[in-house]
């Protein structure tokens, strides 16, 4: 298996991480070439007073609060794009994809900084691009001079920085160099390049929610968003990757109304480009990104993003032992179908957006699953609802960002107690079982654990993985 040979590789300076540990937590690398701007890495999100690249890019804040009252039709019809009938798919939905990849087994990945991307052979490795885009309608042909993002220049003479991410490098460097280079590095590492792409709502700079949904009515500010993703698409060209398109806001726009053709977007007539025969609505808006990742990068994976909650039950928090996990995992599919999502090639799904005990110490909130699968929320439910998702939509689904925090952290900043990670190592199988295709670790904001602080937790936990050669991703089993 080549996960093998890689992780044979990678063990003697695995080992010398850990070594140099010695049970403090590594800091996080300084800024490159002192440029005022940048990423501190390739793998971590620029904050440069603009929000977190990783704000509410799980969940969303409190937006799973289960609402037992609210009722939805699952009966939305398909959208013509391929997506099974629900609940009939028996086969493995991911072995084509994987195949195409040259992967057989579930796969592993990692939000990294570049002091451990090399250390664990990590299948998949992402990164947001997110923060707000540029100014004009087009895209900037200079860091240097007349571009700004949200008024901010993105010189590196503004102290404040820019909150676009192709100008997240030295500004006399073209435009989107931060991106070749972290495609560049993840390849040249022997893993897949994964990008969330997570735009709307930073650049709407209106509230997460209903609001941001009703911004994409803006033609104006539509035809920026395209043009951002043209000039994304173009850099990945013909490289594998995987491209995530937009957590959270499909969720959001499901809960503003049930059937996407009726929720105004621009599409054509912000992009008559790529989508000049797309209908104006949140449905065209989900059908045209991917017809353009189609386009301009036709190697790249594709997928939107399923969330739990989107039906305004909270299906993977949910208590109640009554609840028809599957019937609502069929109304975030048929939403997603409606937008194009299986024309995609995956659906990602999530479990958190943060560590346990930061919501359980930070906001008193208890988002703990049980690890005996004993009592709600607990790992079965939500791989029921995986699974329920997969097969409406014909697609296998991809874990993401799952927390790295384990039970042998502290409980402070970036050092945070959670037991999702130890668990999806421990039962890959019902990964495999529920159509999942791989589990990417990933802090959701800058005080979570992350790779860099976890004490070699997750890296230990992916050697271990590689050296016994994980397990296949399509398994002739049920769930437990």
């Amino acid at each position: 298996m080549q996960s093998r040979a890689r992780w044979l590789l990678l063990l003697v300076p695995g080992l010398m991480f850990f070594y140099a540990l010695g049970g403090s937590p590594t800091e996080a690398e300084a800024a490159r070439g002192g440029c005022k701007k940048c990423s501190t890495d390739a793998g971590t999100s620029y904050d440069a007073g603009t929000p977190d690249a990783g704000y509410d890019a799980g969940t969303g804040s409190d937006a799973g609060t289960p609402d037992a009252g609210s009722g939805y039709d699952a009966g939305t019809p398909d959208a013509g794009s391929g997506g099974s009938d629900g609940g009939t798919t028996t086969s493995c939905l991911g072995e084509k994809l994987l195949q195409t990849l040259g992967k057989d087994h579930v796969l592993v990945g990692a939000k990294t900084n570049d002091d451990v991307a090399g250390l664990a052979p990590f299948d998949i490795r992402y990164i947001y691009l997110a923060g707000g885009l540029f100014d004009s309608t087009n895209v900037c042909n200079s860091c240097s001079s007349s571009c700004s993002s949200a008024g901010q220049s993105c010189s590196n003479s503004n102290p404040s920085g820019c909150g676009w991410w192709g100008c997240w490098q030295w500004d006399l460097v073209a435009p989107g160099q931060f991106l070749r280079d972290f495609l560049t590095k993840t390849t040249t590492l022997g893993q897949i390049p994964m990008l969330t792409y997570y735009e709307v709502l930073h650049t709407s700079r209106v509230a997460e929610g209903s609001q941001e949904v009703a911004k994409t009515q803006d033609v104006a500010m539509m035809q920026r968003y395209y043009n951002d993703w043209r000039f994304v698409l173009k850099q990945v060209g013909y490289s594998t990757a995987f491209l995530h398109l937009e957590p959270d806001f499909w969720a959001y726009a499901q809960q503003v109304n049930t059937n996407p053709h009726m929720i105004p977007a621009a599409v054509a007539s912000a992009n008559p480009t790529d989508c000049g025969s797309i209908e104006n609505t949140i449905a065209g808006m989900g059908r045209c990104m991917i017809a353009m990742a189609r386009k301009y990068a036709p190697n790249a994976k594709v997928g939107l993003h399923a969330s739990a909650w989107a039906t305004k039950i909270d299906a993977m928090m949910n208590k109640d032992p009554s609840l028809n996990v599957e019937a609502e995992a069929v109304k975030v599919a048929d939403f997603l179908r409606e937008c194009g999502g299986a024309s995609g090639d995956f659906v990602a799904v999530e479990t958190s957006d943060r560590d346990a005990q930061y919501y359980q110490v930070m906001y008193g909130r208890n988002s703990w699953w049980d690890t005996t699968n004993a009592t709600l929320p607990n790992f079965k439910q939500a791989f029921r609802f995986s699974k329920a998702l997969s097969e409406r939509m014909g697609l296998p689904n991809l874990w993401w960002q799952v927390p790295v925090g384990n039970m042998s952290m502290p409980g402070y900043e970036q050092h945070w107690k959670d037991n999702r990670l130890d668990y999806f190592f421990e039962h890959p199988r019902e990964v495999a079982a529920a159509h999942g295709i791989g589990m990417i670790f990933g802090a959701g904001e800058q005080a979570q654990t992350n790779p860099s602080t976890d004490l070699g937790h997750l890296l230990q936990r992916t050697n271990s993985y590689f050296i016994n050669n994980g397990v296949p991703a399509c398994l002739n089993v049920s769930l437990p």
